[in-house]
């Protein structure tokens, strides 16, 4: 965590919810010496289903257990003027002006490509210049969907670009630690998206929904919304087009997540291997104009999620097993190869393998250093490894980066 560890923190919540130990390992169903090595800090990161458990049991958030993301400072840089921009634009003033046509030099074109490459930022971690273009994206977005009299189509483009930009403001609002106001840009997203002519708008974002569910550790909630997505945009006929069929592989891949972190293992994998094996058809299929502006879903992302899945679940060996000879496509964003690594990172962490753990670390670090630092695991794995009491080649440098070598 970057500015308390999770030892800390979850001694201050135990002891506000005037619990022992062991009264909260018998409300959590985790191990008491567990919750006793993470708050003498003799272990400074556990798999996400435990966190989940022991956030159960002391009755908060996950959020809350978990603290502010890495490089978001608690002093309240978060809430910094570029990000009260992002409020104020996701939440304009109530009783305040209409939306007005845009002006003559509106492009919409050049709107969705902003828009697209804004998602493009995201996901190189580039949130402060997310965050510098949002309150104009969704401004003119807004302006859009007031386009030409009578005109159908435009103003359906407009919310359609509505949704997108509202839809992003959510995704940054979650890695700001806001999910509150991460789930108002995403309803109204939703309202945009329904006042659109594109049926894949909806599920794309109530994807984002549910992954949002997730962070707050409302995770039935989570499965049983992505669920229904996914079987909407099958019944409905979508996943005849490479996009349909990257919007119902998502919604499946975050449903076996929800599954996997409930400890229902058996489900999430049946989950996966069905999307797995639908994720071949999606390079067979016809694909829209721009991959940026749908979800992500490929035979790649598929075997990256697997291996999340099975490092959360406490399946080091399975989790490298899969992880071995992976080749990425190109359609696989810069976060997901990030995510890959730190797995593998946790993975070998678990197995006791220190060197291996640093290696892929160390790799995590040439490709993808502001990322790294955005990861809460990636602190905790490395918090984990300088407490060993040999430090294996190459972890100083990554706990100096990491600032966590003191």
């Amino acid at each position: 965590m970057a500015n308390d560890d999770l030892g800390r923190t979850l001694r201050r919540l135990r002891r506000l919810a005037s619990l022992t130990q062991e009264e909260l390992a018998e409300r959590s169903g985790v191990c008491v010496d567990v919750i006793r090595q993470l708050e003498q800090r003799r272990k400074h990161s556990a798999r996400l289903p435990t966190l989940h458990a022991l956030a159960n049991g002391l009755g908060v958030e996950l959020t809350t257990l978990l603290g502010d993301p890495p490089a978001v400072s608690s002093t309240g840089e978060n809430d910094g003027p570029r990000f009260v921009a992002v409020r104020r634009a996701v939440m304009p003033a109530l009783g305040g002006p209409e939306p007005q046509p845009p002006g003559p030099g509106f492009s919409l074109a050049v709107l969705r490509e902003q828009i697209a490459e804004g998602w493009t930022q995201y996901h190189a971690a580039e949130f402060d210049t997310v965050m510098k273009a949002l309150p104009d994206m969704i401004t003119d977005a807004r302006a859009a969907t007031v386009l030409g009299d009578g005109d159908g189509d435009a103003r359906g483009a407009g919310f359609a670009a509505l949704g997108k930009a509202l839809q992003l403001a959510g995704h940054v609002a979650v890695r700001m630690g806001k999910t509150d106001l991460a789930l108002i840009s995403l309803e109204r997203a939703i309202d945009a998206a329904d006042r659109s002519a594109d049926p894949l708008l909806r599920p794309i974002v109530v994807n984002s929904v549910a992954w949002t569910y997730q962070r707050q550790g409302r995770l039935d909630e989570a499965l049983s919304i992505a669920l229904h997505a996914a079987d909407a945009t099958a019944d409905g006929g979508h996943t005849n087009t490479a996009d349909g069929l990257k919007v119902w592989g998502a919604l499946t891949m975050s449903a076996a997540t929800s599954a996997a972190r409930s400890n229902d293992y058996e489900r999430a994998a049946a989950l996966m291997a069905h999307a797995e094996k639908e994720a071949a058809r999606v390079a067979k299929l016809p694909s829209g104009d721009d991959s940026r502006m749908v979800s992500v879903f490929s035979p790649s992302s598929v075997r990256i999620e697997r291996v999340r899945l099975a490092v959360q679940y406490g399946h080091p060996q399975e989790a490298l097993a899969l992880a071995k000879g992976m080749r990425l496509g190109k359609d696989v964003p810069a976060s997901w190869r990030t995510w890959l690594l730190l797995d593998v990172a946790r993975a070998h962490t678990d197995l006791g393998d220190a060197a291996g753990a640093v290696k892929a670390l160390e790799s995590l670090h040439r490709v993808a250093p502001t990322w790294m630092q955005h990861h809460t695991l990636a602190v905790a794995i490395v918090r984990d490894l300088w407490a060993l009491p040999n430090h294996p080649q190459g972890l100083r440098p990554l706990a100096e980066f990491l600032g966590v070598a003191r």
